[in-house]
C-alpha cells in the first residue's frame, strides 16, 4: 500500500510539469491595423464607395421624381374634398381619383423600398468580398511580422507606431483585390406556399 502511494505521488510529480507547460500561453506579440483607413484608401474600396454613393444619389433623385407629382395630386384631391358640402361623400369620380392616388403612393413606396434593399445588399456584398480577402492577408502579416495578435486601432487606447501594420494590410488588399463587384447577385426567390 505504501508502495502504491509512492508510485502515485511520483506520477503526479512527473506529470504536473507536463500539464503546466501544456497550459502555458506564449506572450502576446501584438500588431495594430487601422481598418477605417484601409477601407477608405484601398483602390477597390474607393471605387465601390463612389458607386454606392451614385446609387444613393439615384435613389434620392427617384424619390423626388415620384414625390413631386404625388404631392401636387394630393393637394388637388384635398382641395376637392375640402370643397364638398359638410357631410357629403365624394362622388364616384373623386373616389376613383383617391384610390388611384393611393395606389400610386403605394407603388412608389414599394419601388423606393426595393431600391433601398438592393443598395443595402450591394453594400453587404462589397463588404463580404473585402472581408474574404482580408482574412488571409491578416494571417500573412502576422507570420511575416512575427505577431500572434492583430488588433483594430479603434479598439486600443494607445499603441506605438512600430506596431502599426496598416500599410501592409492596405498593400496586401490592393494586390489581392484590385476591384470588387458592386452589384449583389440576385436574391434567392422565396418559395410560395403550395395550395392543397
Amino acid at each position: 500500500m505504501l508502495k502504491t502511494a509512492i508510485l502515485a505521488a511520483a506520477a503526479v510529480v512527473t506529470l504536473a510539469p507536463a500539464a503546466a507547460s501544456a497550459q502555458a500561453i506564449p506572450g502576446a506579440v501584438v500588431a495594430v491595423v487601422d481598418l477605417e483607413r484601409v477601407s477608405s484608401q484601398c483602390t477597390a474600396c474607393k471605387t465601390a464607395a463612389a458607386t454606392l454613393q451614385g446609387q444613393l444619389n439615384a435613389l434620392k433623385t427617384r424619390q423626388q421624381t415620384l414625390a413631386t407629382p404625388l404631392e401636387a395630386e394630393g393637394k388637388s384631391i384635398q382641395t376637392a374634398v375640402d370643397a364638398l358640402p359638410q357631410g357629403k361623400e365624394p362622388d364616384a369620380a373623386l373616389q376613383a381619383r383617391i384610390r388611384a392616388f393611393q395606389a400610386k403612393q403605394q407603388q412608389g413606396a414599394q419601388e423606393l423600398q426595393q431600391r433601398q434593399v438592393q443598395i443595402q445588399r450591394n453594400r453587404d456584398y462589397i463588404g463580404q468580398q473585402i472581408s474574404a480577402k482580408l482574412g488571409p492577408i491578416y494571417q500573412q502579416i502576422l507570420q511575416r511580422r512575427g505577431a500572434n495578435v492583430l488588433v483594430e486601432q479603434g479598439a486600443t487606447l494607445a499603441s506605438a507606431s512600430a506596431l502599426d501594420v496598416t500599410n501592409d494590410v492596405l498593400a496586401g488588399l490592393n494586390a489581392a483585390l484590385p476591384s470588387v463587384s458592386t452589384t449583389a447577385p440576385a436574391a434567392p426567390a422565396q418559395q410560395q406556399p403550395q395550395g392543397r
